[in-house]
């Protein structure tokens, strides 16, 4: 039966029904939509809430005859409040606000903004303090003070990798405004939702062709612009003068390039058109009803019931979890640098390659497998597994590791992709090999990078386990669900706390990883 599924479903693969276009066309500008509201928003809490969360500008701001502990109280303080929306998945943040606001397109985008935001937040405090800071520190000794020195020199040169992270963060916009579909928000998630009730499977691939296609747009766009914004930022010359080569000019250059203008115009158009087509009303922020209703829910779900399960369960739930979580990201680590290197862009230097045909087929396979891995939502991939195997922890697993796999590969060849090929180069100049040029003059400037989107994908991965155990993968995901069902808000803050709290560790330990592979290297 499954195979007579799969076979039935794969015969419209290429050929996928076009007699409903109009209700596809729709349900991809409201998917559109409400991923370009979400990102906007969270990525303006993100670079607000990056800054504040980065030791390094806490460690600039606060003078250092205070003590250590004084210097990292509010950095640990903003992290660990971080935490709390970034722990609960879109999908629970959005029933948290139909059941609050009712049905209407701001639920999806306050949905997306708020755990993005702070997740966004995150990552930009990492990718701040992985930036080289000699220039930063040089102003700083000058006797300039923190905000300037960290706008003249800090953000232009975290400039590249912040917005090759923000358009990876529209594209999970992009996925996560299909998922809430599910939950009645509509879009191309609650469309695919109904072909799947009603066993139109024809109608299904028409439905993914949209979403690959959005996600498609999205990665040459982000590709492109982050190529130029890169190759600009990059210092020409002698760049033992950290603090002039990365100065204000060089972000002037950028903002002159066509490609980045364009990009901030389209930006400026689609924001604005985005909120028209969908029209939410902030209003219901501030209503009677939504007011009411929030204290309502507030009085069911205090104080958080922890007896909901014995500790023996608690354990067994937790485990199953990480473990999910693990093996998720196991897989997708131990495959997506080799995969990464293959989807990475050859430089203008090495264009007359006579093996340049085939590498360019090779980037376009690769990227384009990670794209159907990753634009594919993981609850969905589940739902494949399921039928493959039986419910539980395996397609739960291998449902996240496909997933990250296409995630992780992409910002892995992006990170090479930014790179200054200067240290290969002059390697090959020196007659290393190109598997000599990669191990000493990519890897070691890939790895902490690398280390860091891993062990973020590992606290994204615990996320994500609360949607997989929609469809059975069991888990503390599994357990929130059947609370969710009952209505049960006390035993739902419960889990949520724990969910918060073991995201938190994970963020304590990638902090520490971190920390002591910059120190070791």
């Amino acid at each position: 039966r499954f195979f007579q599924t799969i076979s039935k479903m794969g015969s419209y693969f290429c050929t996928p029904p076009l007699n409903f276009l109009l209700i596809v066309l729709d349900a991809t500008l409201t998917t559109l939509a409400y991923a370009v509201g979400g990102i906007f928003l969270s990525t303006l809490l993100g670079l607000m809430g990056g800054i504040l969360a980065s030791e390094i500008w806490w460690t600039s701001v606060i003078p250092r005859r205070i003590s250590r502990f004084g210097q990292h109280a509010p950095w640990l303080i903003i992290r660990s409040g971080l935490a709390i929306p970034r722990a609960i998945h879109e999908v629970i943040w959005g029933l948290f606000f139909v059941n609050v606001i009712g049905l209407d397109p701001l639920s999806a985008i306050l949905a997306i903004a708020i755990p993005f935001g702070a997740i966004t937040a995150k990552v930009f405090s990492e990718i701040l303090d992985e930036t080289p800071s000699e220039p930063f520190l040089a102003l700083l000794n000058s006797g300039v003070s923190p905000l300037k020195a960290f706008v003249y020199t800090h953000l232009p040169r975290a400039f590249p990798d912040l917005t090759s992270y923000s358009f990876y963060r529209f594209e999970c916009a992009i996925r996560s405004a299909a998922v809430l579909g599910l939950i009645g928000a509509g879009g191309l998630g609650y469309e695919i939702f109904l072909s799947l009730q009603t066993l139109k499977y024809e109608q299904i691939w028409t439905l993914l062709w949209a979403l690959f296609a959005l996600n498609g747009l999205a990665d040459l766009w982000s590709s492109a612009l982050r190529g130029r914004i890169g190759y600009q930022n990059r210092c020409t010359g002698d760049c033992s003068d950290y603090a002039q080569a990365y100065s204000s000019k060089s972000s002037i250059l950028v903002t002159r390039d066509p490609l980045v203008k364009f990009s901030i115009r389209a930006a400026m158009v689609l924001v604005p058109l985005a909120f028209i087509y969908i029209s939410p009303d902030f209003g219901k922020l501030i209503s009677a009803r939504s007011i009411a209703e929030f204290r309502h829910v507030a009085q069911l779900s205090w104080p958080p019931s922890f007896g909901i399960l014995s500790t023996l369960d608690w354990v067994k739930s937790i485990g199953i979890t990480v473990a999910m979580s693990l093996l998720a990201v196991a897989f997708a680590g131990s495959i997506a640098p080799f995969m990464a290197y293959f989807a990475v862009r050859p430089k203008r230097s090495i264009g007359s390659n006579p093996g340049i045909f085939l590498r360019r087929i090779s980037i376009i396979a690769t990227r384009g497998f990670l794209l159907i891995a990753r634009s594919i939502p993981a609850p969905i991939w589940a739902l494949i597994f399921l039928f493959l195997f039986f419910p539980g922890i395996l397609p739960g697993a291998l449902a996240l590791g496909v997933y990250t796999l296409g995630v992780l590969g992409r910002l892995v060849a992006e990170t090479i992709e930014n790179l200054d090929d200067r240290p290969v180069q002059a390697l090959k100049a020196q007659g290393a090999s190109p598997l000599q040029s990669i191990a000493y003059g990519v890897i070691p400037l890939t790895v902490p990078r690398f280390i860091a989107y891993l062990l973020v994908r590992w606290e994204e991965a615990i996320r994500a386990t609360v949607v997989v155990g929609l469809v059975g993968a069991g888990g503390l995901g599994r357990q929130l669900i059947e609370h969710l069902s009952s209505f049960n808000y006390s035993g739902m803050l419960a889990i949520l706390v724990v969910f918060a709290g073991i995201i938190f560790t994970v963020d304590l330990i990638s902090t520490s990883a971190r920390r002591d592979f910059r120190l070791s290297s």
